[in-house]
């Protein structure tokens, strides 16, 4: 009669096809019977991560030598070779050693077929699974870990038609995943060839770890001993993975399908490419290559060392492999060197009648940047050429300097060409990058110049005061050489490596100020401000660029949407007070997005009517703006007046503007000298030195000689939140705390500018022309500036000089008698 009991230990062989040990007797009271080879009652314990071991399975088993090679040593000494390895989800230990709770009660025990050597491999032993253990008691819980275990046996009657029905079933799903995936060794095939269906619950194990499943389902196949209800779930994974191969080969049919269609189609395309050159009717793509690149010379005026390169290239070029990386490096380098025009030049218009309407059309205002422009265009008329200039233009954001490069370009009928300095931190974006990298291209100068086709176009170098610098070298210093005229007639590019004339490009550069730019760089061009608009040149500005440009970006035509001169000085004087007119052009975009939501409005929610049905008409006044704008941004300046208080005129990056300086005596325990509104270094400086003279000098000036003495005296420059430095304060402070002192305040607009020494010397300073324009939009029409500064004030033109009366000052007592004698003698003061 044969027992309903199985045994489930695997032969000690390596092979998975070896005999299995024959199965042991089972008690009718369920109590194990005694193995051939006796199993210990006792094991060391492992725990393995992933996944769990099964009896019959045979492979090498990973390990920490440092944590685990104690257990190891003890398992060798011992003479039986066994093991228990145990599944621990890693996830259940948050980076520390395995307790006795995170090993599960069942596990399989292994024989060491080949036991690590600690001196060559101490981290891996080969394993194969004998049978199932149950962990009946820890005897260390403590590594190395130790148990009391049990040898449960398999459950169920194996020579029963359902065993035998599910055998059948398990070993056709193995034999279906076979053709599936190629990783199933001969191994395998040769263990199913020889299958002993005597065996099923090792079948259902060897089965199991077959599959990809995770390891808490094996983990639960492990410990189900009944044959039945484990054959069950090995089928269900067995299904799982079937469908997923079955997936998984419709994936690689798919794409080798895609790739065996690209394949043919290369194949046919070789085909023909072989029959129409045999036919004559095409080339080879080295011949037609080089024919291009042949074609391309023909135009061209080859300076001699060009031509022969040019000529080793196409040389090598026809030697080599088409395939080959080097002769797609050679490609790509004719490809270049054949696209720079070479000897190309258009010929330029020098007509100054042309010049002069040219950048009147486009531009209001900045009359001494035009006189300017045409002389540069005249002396290059009277020679014949224009070469050897680089103009620099420098002024606030938004005062035109790009579309002066535009029309520079258009009035000599030349290419034009932009590019952005801003941010650039590598030198091969000037110079080129070598050959040898990939994705090698040449300088931003020889792009430019195979872009326009011509040798001498107008290059404009946008942002050159924002340039900067990186370990990948200066951008800056590799200008030198294409910004001095000296040079630039044999501008080295690093990809050609070849000479390239630059003399004959016109390089207009843009700056917004020249502190950042490099002073040797700086010395290479010629430098042009632009200073800013009054408000006089902002409003033809508006009327004749801003306004017409904007009705076209919106779609509007000129009599729907209409704005008067009243409205857009409005706009001018309370929301656009910048030097620029980039924001003025915004807020007249803002005005017509405004009344065309107005306009859509009023068409109601009928049918949509086209635009020559209904014309909508509007016309702007002053009235409108504040709906269309919201309140105004500024309000009238009016000059602060009283005891202590000076105007000064100051230059920033955005243009001039009026600083007003305050001084008080806050009281008169204790002398001291108090200064606040974020000043710079050099302010400090300068009022320090004002304070000093204004106290060595009490007499002189008729004030009290021990004013200073016993007072507490706070400076402060208003707008506390914007810093503030510079050399051309000393005056303005020196004339406030005069006022102080003599407790007389100044009795008309007047504003000032000028440094100050301690011997009362007046010192020249920068930025007049700016200085004049903040005046006049503050309506200051009288002036005290440094003698020095005369010619500068002398230059400028007739409508910014023009009403404005303007004291010369050498010396302090010239600003003190201006300010506080002046009215007193009965002075015409404009």
């Amino acid at each position: 009669m044969q027992d309903d009991k199985t045994d489930d230990r695997a032969s000690p062989g390596l092979d998975l096809s070896a005999e299995i040990v024959n199965d042991e007797a089972v008690l009718k009271s369920g109590t194990p019977a005694v193995a051939d080879d006796v199993l210990p009652d006792s094991l060391y314990l492992i725990p393995v991560p992933q996944r769990p071991f099964f009896p019959g399975q045979v492979q090498p088993v990973g390990m920490d030598p440092e944590e685990w090679g104690g257990t190891i040593k003890a398992v060798m000494d011992q003479s039986n070779g066994v093991v228990g390895l145990a599944y621990v989800d890693p996830s259940q230990l948050s980076g520390g050693e395995p307790e006795p709770r995170h090993f599960p009660e069942m596990g399989c025990v292994v024989r060491l077929h080949r036991p690590p050597v600690i001196n060559e491999n101490p981290g891996q032993f080969l394993a194969q699974g004998v049978r199932r253990f149950r962990i009946v008691r820890w005897l260390s819980d403590k590594a190395p870990y130790r148990v009391q275990v049990e040898y449960p046996r398999s459950q169920g009657d194996r020579e029963s038609d359902d065993v035998k029905a599910y055998a059948m079933a398990v070993l056709q799903a193995v034999k279906e995943l076979l053709p599936l995936n190629p990783l199933y060794s001969e191994e395998l095939r040769h263990y199913i060839a020889n299958f002993n269906p005597n065996q099923p619950g090792l079948l259902a194990d060897f089965s199991a770890a077959l599959t990809t499943a995770n390891g808490d389902q094996l983990q639960e196949i492990l410990e189900t001993l009944p044959l039945q209800s484990r054959m069950q779930k090995v089928l269900t994974l067995l299904s799982k993975e079937r469908e997923v191969a079955q997936l998984r080969g419709k994936i690689t049919e798919q794409v080798n399908e895609k790739v065996t269609d690209q394949q043919r189609e290369f194949f046919l395309r070789e085909q023909m490419k072989v029959i129409q050159k045999e036919l004559g009717i095409s080339k080879d793509d080295r011949t037609s290559d080089a024919e291009r690149f042949e074609a391309r010379l023909e135009s061209l005026i080859l300076p001699d060392a060009v031509r022969e390169r040019i000529d080793d290239e196409l040389q090598k070029l026809s030697v080599l492999e088409p395939g080959s990386p080097e002769y797609g490096v050679t490609r790509n380098y004719l490809d270049w060197a054949t696209q720079v025009p070479w000897g190309l030049t258009s010929e330029d218009n020098l007509d100054l009648k042309h010049a002069a309407g040219v950048l009147d059309r486009d531009h209001d205002g900045l009359e001494d940047v035009k006189d300017r422009i045409l002389e540069f265009l005249a002396v290059g008329s009277f020679k014949g050429e224009i070469a050897g200039s680089i103009l620099l233009l420098v002024g606030p954001p938004g005062v035109g300097k790009t579309s002066i490069g535009r029309s520079v370009a258009d009035a000599l009928g030349r290419e034009f060409y932009r590019f952005s300095l801003g941010g650039m931190r590598d030198e091969a974006e000037i110079k080129g990058h070598r050959r040898t990298y990939v994705g090698a291209m040449p300088g931003k100068f020889v792009q430019a110049l195979k872009e326009v086709k011509v040798a001498n176009p107008v290059i404009m170098l946008d942002e050159i005061d924002k340039i900067g610098a990186s370990f990948r070298g200066d951008p800056a210093s590799a200008l030198l050489e294409v910004l001095d005229p000296e040079q630039n007639s044999e501008f080295l590019d690093h990809y050609l490596d070849l000479r390239v004339d630059l003399s004959k490009v016109l390089f207009v550069c843009t700056a917004n100020q020249l502190d950042t730019i490099p002073g040797p760089l700086l010395d290479r061009m010629e430098t042009l401000r632009l200073s800013g608009y009054v408000a006089e040149e902002k409003l033809a500005i508006a009327r004749n660029h801003l306004w017409p440009k904007q009705l076209e970006r919106h779609g509007l035509k000129e009599e729907q949407l209409k704005i008067n001169d009243p409205a857009l000085k409005y706009v001018i004087e309370s929301y656009c007070r910048e030097a620029g007119v980039r924001n003025l052009e915004k807020q007249l975009s803002r005005i017509m997005r405004k009344s065309i939501v107005g306009f859509v409005k009023g068409r109601g929610t009928g049918r949509r009517k086209s635009q020559a049905e209904v014309v909508e008409k509007r016309r702007i006044g002053k009235r409108d703006i504040d709906d269309l704008l919201g309140k105004p941004l500024f309000q009238p300046e009016k000059p602060q007046r009283g005891i202590g208080v000076a105007t000064g005129l100051a230059w920033t990056a955005m243009g001039g503007a009026t600083l007003p300086i305050e001084s008080s005596r806050i009281h008169t325990l204790n002398r001291g000298f108090k200064l606040t509104g974020r000043l710079g270094d050099v302010m400090r400086e300068s009022a320090d030195i004002a304070y000093s003279f204004v106290i060595s000098h009490l007499k002189d000036y008729r004030c009290d000689p021990d004013f200073f003495d016993t007072s507490m005296v706070h400076l402060h420059v208003p707008e506390g939140a914007t810093p503030k430095d510079g050399p051309s304060a000393g005056i303005t402070i020196a004339t406030a705390l005069v006022s102080l002192a003599r407790k007389e305040r100044i009795r008309r607009p007047l504003a000032m500018t000028g440094e100050l020494t301690l011997t009362g010397q007046v010192l020249p300073v920068g930025g007049i022309r700016e200085k004049v324009i903040a005046a006049r939009r503050a309506k200051i029409m009288e002036l005290i500036l440094p003698h020095a500064n005369r010619r500068d004030f002398e230059e400028l033109p007739d409508y910014l000089s023009e009403g404005i009366n303007v004291h010369f000052a050498r010396n302090f007592r010239d600003v003190f008698e201006t300010v506080f004698e002046d009215h007193r003698r009965g002075k015409s003061l404009h």
